[in-house]
């Protein structure tokens, strides 16, 4: 199998420039154990802290959401600031329980599931699948339920820290098929021509030389061009992926839209602004769970101010 190897254990990983990282994952790993009505509550309370203390990821997403969404009030955009900022705390326990929660927590995680015969007429072609999402807060725990009805890969940006890269690598290749390093070019489309099935967010400023400029809620967003690429290359079908928490917090909707009709065309700018359009339409349904702190378009067209 392609992709990147089970990480091995390494005796540096025990120096003491570690330790705190190590505690890190211990917290993770003890949050991933609480009951489910805990571990949400948890989220929620680390929500509260997260509204109400001083950041500047806050102003990175009061902007985002201004330029975003300026059919909405002033106050309406606080409204929905405050909700997301919320949703980071939900969006932090998540993680816990995406990467390190055990198989039998997963099973009982409330979700459904929709699309599965998009999923199922492209395998019947002998093609491969590209999922093409967002980054929503619950991406990583999502990535996982899909899991369990269908295989897939993913593809990934290693960590700084090198006991997060260990202990999340070896978590996400207990349940994906292969893990592929955003770099991994060859690797990714191999398994693509393979019939596989590769998870894929497009929706972040990489400052990569393949960026474009295209909309992304009206305002001009820098966007790798990949997704035509890969599908180009590799013949894929591009199939968009969404999943959003329930508004009652009580489990989680996974949903395979109907594959992007005569995708990818010869026009690889095209096929970048429908990919950006179709992360849109997702965020428009849960707009809140929405990773509005990246700073989305921190890479602005020649002669643009910038606008963080």
């Amino acid at each position: 199998m392609p992709g990147a190897p089970r990480p091995s254990f390494e005796r540096s990983l025990l120096a003491p420039t570690h330790w705190l990282a190590w505690i890190g994952v211990g917290l993770l790993r003890l949050i991933a154990r609480l009951p489910r009505g805990l571990l949400m509550a948890v989220g929620r309370g680390l929500g509260v802290l997260i509204q109400h203390f001083p950041s500047a990821r806050r102003h990175v997403a009061e902007v985002n959401i201004a330029l975003c969404f300026p059919e909405l009030s002033k106050a309406e955009q606080a409204t929905l600031v405050d909700a997301h900022l919320r949703d980071i705390g939900l969006m932090m326990v998540e993680f816990a329980l995406g990467w390190m929660g055990s198989d039998r927590a997963i099973a009982r995680t409330p979700v459904t599931f929709e699309g599965i015969e998009h999923l199922e007429a492209a395998r019947a072609q002998g093609k491969g699948v590209l999922l093409v999402g967002g980054h929503f807060s619950h991406l990583e725990l999502c990535a996982r339920l899909v899991s369990r009805h269908i295989r897939i890969a993913g593809m990934y940006r290693r960590m700084d820290a090198a006991v997060f890269e260990w202990a999340v690598l070896r978590a996400r290749l207990d349940y994906a098929d292969a893990m592929f390093d955003k770099d991994d070019i060859r690797g990714t489309v191999k398994y693509l021509r393979g019939g596989g099935t590769l998870w894929y967010a497009p929706d972040q400023d990489m400052r990569s030389k393949d960026n474009v400029f295209v909309p992304f809620f009206g305002v001009p967003a820098a966007t790798i061009t990949a997704t035509h690429h890969l599908a180009r290359v590799s013949g894929a079908v591009v199939v968009p992926f969404f999943h959003r928490r329930f508004a009652d917090g009580s489990g989680y909707a996974l949903r395979l839209g109907a594959p992007l009709a005569d995708f990818p065309s010869s026009d690889a700018l095209d096929d970048t602004a429908r990919v950006n359009s179709s992360i849109e339409q997702m965020v428009r349904e849960a707009p809140e769970q929405y990773l509005w702190v990246h700073k989305r378009f921190k890479t602005r067209p020649p002669g643009s101010p910038d606008i963080y």
